[in-house]
């Protein structure tokens, strides 16, 4: 055994003070074999696991325990039948505690409930369950008379003509399927064989792309799912800013007295520049310099050109 408590839990411990004369295991140390389970021994019972055999309803709270429902029973003898013995087992209900008690009757093989539940009658038709109606006691018996014996095989026979066509269709059915087992046989190792292909090219195309899954192929829920997702781009984040600023702003215009020092340095360099890019285009026009040359300084181009002027005049 693997340790030393599981080894007690399964009787296979001996303790050192144990010697052969003292009987068994179990003598030694004073317990039936049988632990708590024999606790009430004495008085004829023994607690055995009980299994509900059909649905019942409870007679304490009446909520219906189903079949297959197991319990800790105590089971005991309460008479015979013949030489047959009568079990009964009280048990626990496991909703409000109420006592259940079923007894065994051996005369129509079957449970009894003695006190404590009731059983759940579960009655349908044959027709909605499309099933056979068997043959009840009482018409067994009629089946004796020749008369009654007569009538009731016209009946059956009328049911084997009503019945025969679908009977008929089935068997057609069921022959035009197995008729040609060997077509049948490679129909399904063709279809075995293209799973594996579809696997291996599965399997090969996720192992291109670096997964360690097999990718199922592409679906039109698939498809769906992934063109209704929408992923934030810069484009959306900026237009968001924008419209945030534009909430944000005034809307009235600033005033030159609310103006600040930096709006005003602004205002004043772009007066500049369009000066000089005037000056420029004006040089430009008469034939003068370059316009890289006058963008370093405008006022040396300027009167460097009205000199230039003078000069072509009195040649």
């Amino acid at each position: 055994m693997s340790t030393l408590s599981a080894a007690r839990a399964d009787n296979f411990y001996y303790p050192p003070e144990w010697t052969p004369d003292q009987g068994s295991l179990n003598k030694f140390q004073g317990q039936h074999p049988l632990r708590e389970r024999a606790r009430k021994l004495g008085e004829g019972i023994l607690i055995i696991r009980f299994e509900m055999p059909y649905n019942i309803w409870c007679g304490g709270c009446n909520s219906m325990i189903a079949k297959g429902v197991r319990f800790n029973a105590e089971k005991k003898q309460v008479g015979n039948y013949y030489s047959t013995k009568i079990w009964s087992f009280a048990m626990k209900a496991p909703c409000c505690k109420q006592e259940i008690v079923i007894q065994t009757d051996p005369q129509n093989c079957e449970y009894v409930i003695t006190s404590g539940a009731q059983k759940k009658v579960e009655e349908y038709d044959v027709e909605d369950a499309e099933t056979m109606e068997l043959t009840a006691e009482e018409e067994k018996g009629k089946l004796a008379d020749p008369f009654y014996r007569l009538e009731h095989q016209e009946v059956d026979l009328q049911k084997k003509k009503a019945a025969e066509p679908l009977l008929v269709r089935l068997q057609r059915v069921s022959d035009a399927r197995h008729a040609d087992d060997y077509s049948l046989n490679k129909a399904l190792r063709a279809q075995i064989r293209g799973h594996r292909k579809r696997v291996a090219e599965e399997e090969a195309a996720s192992r291109k792309l670096g997964l360690g899954i097999r990718l199922l192929p592409k679906s039109e829920e698939d498809i769906a799912a992934a063109s209704s997702v929408k992923f934030r781009s810069k484009f959306d984040k900026n237009r968001k800013d924008k419209r945030a600023v534009i909430h944000a702003s005034s809307i009235f215009p600033e005033s030159s007295y609310s103006m600040s020092s930096s709006s005003k340095k602004r205002l004043e360099l772009e007066a500049k520049r369009r000066k000089i890019c005037a000056a420029s285009a004006s040089s430009l026009l008469s034939g003068g310099f370059k316009a890289s040359a006058l963008s370093k300084n405008p006022s040396s181009s300027a009167s460097k050109s009205k000199s230039s002027r003078v000069t072509v005049r009195k040649i």
